[in-house]
């Protein structure tokens, strides 16, 4: 090695040995940390277990393999690469300066419908935001049955866990990387934002984040009873009983695509799992009493994580980003619509106000605004609301401004505040929803959410009033962002007596009641109607 190659590189000494990152865009890069040991072998379908020490340096200069991934997403999956040896569970550092002392601490947490994410790639590269003073963390942990399918025996609730042995390491090592353990802020969006929601409301994850920043929470959280019915699908594509040894002897690969085998005919599992199945969600947090005890919103109305300051909220379109991509815009019909409307709208008077309102005169409109209500906006005003009610300090966003990819057919679509956030906009999701060269306003409003988060992270204040259920005041990122009382005020008045509790299972005879009901009946579609 040469002097200057000496002067790119930096050692830095954690718990279990010394790893070494790369200077990259002016800042310290470390890739590939262990935090945890491969959980295969007599590990599979356990709780996380702290890595081994290493003796000499470990050069940190590769992405950690990714854990197993659902082929089931086309474009917005995980990649396609297999398993391997099982050595998933390892963060990435990106730091401003090793030799600092005490920057504040972003830790990502991925989404992918609880089913596919990963840490490797360019969408969550964490440059732009360790350049703003901010050493960032991102991790991989074990998603859909590996992290989440509820065998009898298998320890639930996995991939919180690994989440929660990642922040371990954080607290225990990040002084070393110039980064300040009494500074964490986690932040995810989609179903990271879920897990943030979890992890708010679990008691043995207290003290390990003291500010966390949840992107479109997703409402879904299942009963035991309900993800064990799922389990018990998964196993039996398997051929094999749902216990945690029988699937267990199976390999990653085959678990992977057993949990692919149900999703792919989950429809005909409506009748049992309801709105689970309807909304292709075979997984998500189990209220399983032990490491969640309660759901998100019970928890925090009831004062869990008061001391932890919350930033919510969610894209202004958000499913549109799922209709765009299934080439169902303007094509959705109206009797599709009321149908949506009957599995999801909350109550019969909510249904009736959804098939009332202005956005019933465009089936596709409709059907988007029912299920971008119920899967992500209001759970995550609910969550800000409940924080509030519980003691807590909460802030909330609403991103506003609209996509200019795909012939800006997107909206303020899902998973559009990540690259923004990230200053990720020319590589990953960022090309698929801003296009090839993003525009002016895209860069200048990627400044401006990535300066609120990073000063959230480092204060405890994005620049913006807290959300109080009286003013219910609201950032909303636009062309020229502004506060403002909450926006989506139909909606929210929609759901507000709304309580989110846990998805389970349901006798055939409840939904075949609910669909026909006669306020579930389409209405024709007002001559001329735009979206």
């Amino acid at each position: 090695m040469t002097d200057a190659d000496a002067e790119d590189v930096s050692d830095v000494r954690t718990e279990c040995g010394t790893v070494r990152g790369c200077r990259e865009g002016g800042v310290t890069v470390f890739r590939g940390i262990p935090y945890a040991r491969p959980p295969v072998g007599p590990l599979r379908l356990a709780a996380p277990v702290p890595a081994l020490p290493w003796e000499g340096t470990r050069h940190a200069d590769a992405f950690g393999e990714s854990p197993p991934q659902s082929r089931a997403f086309g474009p917005l999956g995980g990649p396609e690469d297999d398993a391997g040896a099982g050595d998933w569970l390892t963060v990435n550092v990106w730091t401003p300066d090793p030799g600092a002392a005490r920057l504040p601490v972003l830790v990502w947490i991925y989404g992918g419908v609880y089913l596919f994410g990963t840490s490797a790639g360019p969408t969550y590269d964490g440059t732009a935001l360790a350049r703003r003073d901010t050493v960032v963390v991102t991790f991989n942990h074990r998603v859909g049955a590996e992290g989440y399918g509820h065998f009898e025996g298998a320890v639930p609730n996995r991939a919180l866990l690994d989440q929660m042995a990642a922040l371990q390491w954080v607290r225990d090592n990040i002084a070393a990387f110039g980064g300040d353990p009494d500074r964490v802020t986690v932040f995810g969006e989609s179903a990271g934002a879920g897990a943030i929601a979890a992890l708010l409301a679990m008691p043995r994850a207290a003290g390990l984040f003291h500010r966390a920043v949840a992107q479109s929470v997703p409402g879904p959280f299942c009963s035991t009873a309900l993800a064990a019915d799922i389990g018990t699908a998964v196993a039996a594509e398997l051929g094999s009983a749902p216990t945690a040894a029988e699937v267990a002897a199976s390999t990653p690969e085959a678990l992977r695509d057993a949990a692919d085998a149900v999703l792919h005919k989950i429809a005909q599992h409506e009748p049992r799992w309801g709105r689970a199945a309807r909304a292709r969600m075979p997984f998500a947090p189990v209220v399983d009493g032990e490491v969640l005890p309660r759901s998100p919103w019970e928890a925090l109305r009831a004062g869990a994580s008061a001391g932890v300051t919350l930033l919510a909220g969610h894209t202004r379109h958000e499913t549109r980003l799922f209709t765009a991509l299934s080439g169902q815009l303007g094509l959705v019909t109206p009797e599709e619509a009321a149908d949506t409307v009957a599995w999801f709208a909350p109550g019969d008077a909510g249904r009736r106000a959804y098939l009332a309102a202005p956005a019933a005169a465009d089936p596709t409109t409709l059907r988007d605004l029912v299920t971008s209500d119920w899967l992500f906006r209001m759970p995550s005003l609910h969550l800000a609301e409940a924080h509030a009610e519980g003691g807590g300090t909460a802030y909330a966003y609403e991103l506003a401004w609209e996509a200019t990819g795909m012939g800006g057919a997107l909206g303020a679509c899902h998973a559009l505040d990540v690259p923004l956030v990230f200053g990720t906009l020319r590589d990953g999701i960022g090309t698929l929803l801003l296009g090839e060269e993003p525009s002016g306003e895209a860069v200048a409003l990627s400044d401006r959410m990535g300066a609120a988060w990073t000063a959230f992270a480092a204060t405890g204040d994005p620049g913006w009033a807290p959300y109080r259920t009286r003013e219910r005041l609201t950032r909303v990122f636009d062309t020229e962002p502004h506060t403002a009382p909450y926006p989506a005020e139909e909606s929210r008045l929609i759901w507000a007596e709304h309580v989110f509790a846990t998805l389970d299972v349901a006798p055939a005879a409840d939904w075949r009641r609910v669909r026909a009901r006669p306020w579930a009946r389409p209405r024709p579609a007002a001559p001329g109607a735009g979206p």
